[in-house]
């Protein structure tokens, strides 16, 4: 076994990037590079640092396409997250696809629990709950602590080096989302050089075109490296392999040893094997292998097609499947490709990615800066609010979670599938807390229904490590997940002695993640999904928060050992601490899923007993308290808040994206929740991507559009890339980090209708910056789907297609009413106390909504 130090790490990144060049296209005629079209991003430079670089991906396959740029000389960061170089230059003639594989991870399945943990538990409550000692609370808590996860890992480069004897013009390089497309082109003398890329999950490869608009003149080199090789060899004539082996150990930074992060070993299943492999086909021209690598002479096109394969066989088995076995299967992969002709791929791309992107459409009102490069765009912003920018970010989200996550793929982690570096942030695992669960926000609402499976067996893998888990380290039925989590289902509270409790042994994922399960029902009325997968999952959760709350000496249920995800308070003495009981989104989470557990019961007419010990228990629960300053608690007792601008806001859970506490249902307890999220931000709260995502969603939850608004400003001036990423601040720079993409995405359509309260509610939270827009295929609660138009703030039509028969509710927007509804003919409506009216409506009808 051999340990990688961070040097050797960097002087192998560097020999990697470089020199990192990728490149694809396949006709001219597809599209102008003046087209002013409403969902493409474009720029007229390469990308000069991976975090610029154009994302594609098919849920399993990503790459990042530079369009000629390179990514940072280094595989790692330093223990800051900062980068230790900048930029490298970039070359036009060069293409760059940095690759990754969605299992291609460190490590192998291991038992990270501390069995030692229990018997730590009754000493942490007594000193909270009669002690007050919440310090020694906190040290106790470190002591319940197991491994650190796991980390994902990049695949490796593919670089296509185009010759050129002249000058390179008119650069241009763009993402089209409505056909899932990266495109470079450019001119040299009188030819005109193309590139397109992208990853088909139909035919499960990625796709590269390199062609010269006139006969002979493509002259290329096409070579594959990583930071994780072990050989790199060419194959017949026109093909190249790549080989190598994860880590066993990744070791994060911050983590102990992580100072020297990678561990490798020869070992067969201490890391796993994996294998891409490469086929470059010519139109006209030569194509030869030399040395390790191939080239191109006297060409007008190249297509290549790469595949990939891990050594991963599951969370719960060993990944040691052997080299050979893993470099046939990419073989295999690639020969079925290959049976399709370059044209045919890309119409099964096409489709296949249509069929899910075409579901929604968004305008904001007019495009008057598509003229204009994205990046130009953003940096405008502040000074020429675009709202027609916002719609290709919301589209954009979109493209991402499509890109991220597809059924039999692993879910989108905290950089979706895209990663370039060994020991990448926070490890690139899923992040429970928040972030994972915000990349699944849109899914229901943006009609990606789909997409949310790869969650959802993510949930069933953790049932069984949690099972374990909840044994061994508490002595308790059911199930429980923590907050760190890697392609192992690690479902211990990380931290070995180290992490902070706030984080490391927070332990309420499981509720939470069962909170998606029981809203894919909602919004598809899927009763044997809700019967065979969704229903026992949220009950081995809820048997554990049961046996887990416990009395609190003055009538209440609550949970001890608790934390608020991330923050602190000031203890008695004056000195911040983290640990105490009956943290207001632990009562949150839990109340939720014993609801949601007995509206299954119900729903399933099964489980009766259970149920009636869930509501006799969910009665008792800590209710939500109002503080000294009108706030809605963050925890139980009325503690001075120790970072008044934390980024985490866990008790407004129940506001957003929880449906407790609404303005019209509980109006206390709402106006409550706006003044913590008022001091919040008064106090420099979501100055990260994520968490001002989350403050959009909780201003629409409010029904104020301005205010929503505002803070879409803010994320775009101040936490998006110029590739349009959600940023993290970090040190002196910014990280990638995808979950506010996707929490952006879900406020926006927040923003524009509501079925949270099982009333849909139709432009709820309409800032006075789109007075007009259409928004169409929308997806509610109770399985249908939505249609709207407005001009000047009001709305002037909708349509209405269920996918089952039954009783609907509906809500205008504000001063407005509804006028009528019409399918096969008038359709009777009651009005009711709130405003709403409700009908019933026939499946698969279409209904046309007319507004007074």
């Amino acid at each position: 076994m051999a340990r990688i130090t961070r040097r050797s790490l960097l002087v192998s990144a560097s020999t990697v990037a470089a020199t990192l060049s990728v490149g694809k296209r396949f006709s001219f005629s597809q599209s102008s590079p003046n087209d002013a079209d409403d969902l493409k991003l474009w720029y007229t430079q390469p990308a000069s640092q991976w975090v610029d670089a154009l994302p594609i991906g098919n849920g399993r396959l990503g790459a990042m396409v530079f369009g000629g740029g390179a990514i940072h000389t280094n595989a790692v960061k330093d223990a800051k997250g900062e980068p230790t170089s900048g930029p490298v230059p970039t070359d036009p003639a060069k293409e760059t696809l940095q690759l990754n594989e969605d299992t291609l991870w460190s490590g192998l399945p291991v038992d990270g629990n501390n069995r030692d943990a229990k018997n730590y538990l009754s000493a942490i409550r007594e000193a909270v709950l009669q002690q007050k000692n919440y310090h020694l609370a906190d040290q106790l808590c470190r002591k319940m602590q197991g491994l650190f996860a796991e980390a994902y890992q990049p695949l490796g480069n593919l670089h296509v080096d185009c010759t050129h004897t002249g000058q390179v013009t008119g650069y241009r390089r763009e993402l089209d989302l409505a056909s899932a497309i990266a495109a470079t082109r450019y001119t040299v003398d009188d030819t005109q050089f193309e590139r397109i890329a992208f990853s088909s999950a139909k035919d499960q490869a990625i796709v590269l075109r390199v062609s010269a608009s006139r006969p002979g003149q493509l002259n290329a080199t096409i070579w594959l490296d990583g930071p994780l090789e072990k050989s790199v060899k060419t194959v017949g004539g026109n093909r190249l392999l790549l080989t190598g082996k994860a880590p066993k150990h990744i070791a994060g930074a911050g983590h102990p040893g992580g100072e020297d992060p990678a561990v490798f070993s020869d070992v067969a299943g201490e890391g796993m094997y994996f294998a891409a492999t490469l086929q470059a086909n010519i139109q006209g021209g030569h194509i030869s292998a030399t040395g390790n690598s191939l080239i191109i002479k006297g060409a007008t096109a190249c297509t290549i097609v790469l595949t990939a394969a891990t050594g991963y066989r599951g969370f719960d088995k060993s990944p040691d499947t052997p080299q050979a076995v893993v470099t046939q299967l990419a073989s295999r992969q690639l020969d079925s490709a290959l049976t399709h002709s370059d044209s045919t791929l890309h119409e099964r791309h096409i489709a296949d990615y249509k069929r899910l992107f075409n579901r929604v459409s968004l305008t904001l009102g007019p495009n008057h800066q598509a003229a204009l490069p994205t990046d130009q765009r953003l940096a405008n912003f502040a000074s020429a609010p675009d709202p027609s920018l916002l719609a290709l970010y919301f589209h954009y989200g979109r493209y991402l979670l499509i890109s991220s996550s597809r059924p039999g793929t692993q879910a989108a982690n905290l950089q979706g599938i895209w990663n370039y570096q060994v020991q990448p942030p926070w490890s690139s695992n899923w992040t429970t807390n928040i972030n994972v669960q915000m990349n699944y926000w849109p899914a229901e609402t943006c009609n990606l229904s789909d997409c949310t499976e790869p969650l959802i067996t993510f949930i069933e893998g953790l049932r069984d490590t949690g099972t374990r888990t909840a044994q061994e380290m508490y002595g308790l039925p059911g199930w429980v997940t923590h907050h760190n989590i890697d392609i192992w289902r690690a479902a211990n509270p990380v931290g070995m002695g180290v992490g902070a409790p706030t984080w490391a042994n927070w332990g309420m994922s499981g509720p939470w993640l069962c909170a998606h399960l029981f809203e894919h029902y909602r919004f598809t009325r899927d009763r044997e999904f809700l019967r065979t997968r969704a229903y026992p999952l949220m009950k081995g959760s809820a048997e554990f928060c049961l046996a887990w709350l416990i009395d609190d000496g003055e009538g209440h249920l609550t949970t001890c050992p608790s934390e608020s995800t991330e923050n602190d308070f000031m203890a008695p003495d004056g000195k911040p601490a983290m640990t105490s009981a009956g943290c207001t989104m632990d009562m949150a989470l839990i109340r939720e899923l014993f609801t949601n557990c007995i509206a299954a019961s119900k729903e399933l007419a099964l489980d009766h007993d259970f149920a009636a010990k869930l509501e006799t228990a969910r009665n008792k629960l800590i209710p939500y308290r109002i503080g000294s300053h009108g706030q809605l608690q963050e925890w139980s007792i009325d503690f001075v808040e120790s970072t008044p601008g934390q980024r985490h806001m866990s008790h407004l859970y129940p506001l957003y994206p929880g449906n407790e506490i609404t303005p019209r249902g509980t109006p206390e307890l709402a106006k409550a929740a706006r003044i913590s999220l008022e001091r919040r931000l008064a106090n420099g709260g979501a100055y990260t991507g994520w968490s001002r995502a989350w403050a959009i969603g909780f201003w629409s939850r409010l029904g104020d559009g301005d205010k929503a608004w505002e803070s879409l400003s803010m994320l775009m001036q101040h936490s998006t890339n110029l590739n349009l990423f959600d940023t993290h601040p970090a040190g002196k720079t910014s990280i990638f980090q995808i979950d506010g993409n996707f929490g952006a995405t879900a406020a926006i359509a927040e923003m524009l209708m509501q079925s949270h309260t099982d009333v849909i509610d139709l432009l709820p939270a309409l800032p006075s910056a789109w007075p007009s827009g259409e928004v169409k295929g929308l997806r509610a609660r109770g399985a249908v789907e939505i249609d709207l138009r407005w001009a000047n703030g009001k709305a002037t039509a909708a349509t209405i297609r269920p996918d089952l028969s039954g009783e609907y509710r509906l809500r205008a927007p504000a001063e407005q009413n509804i006028a009528s509804i019409t399918g096969k003919g008038e359709t009777p409506l009651r009005k009711n106390s709130d405003g709403s009216v409700a009908f019933t409506l026939e499946a698969k009808q279409i209904y046309r909504v007319r507004f007074a």
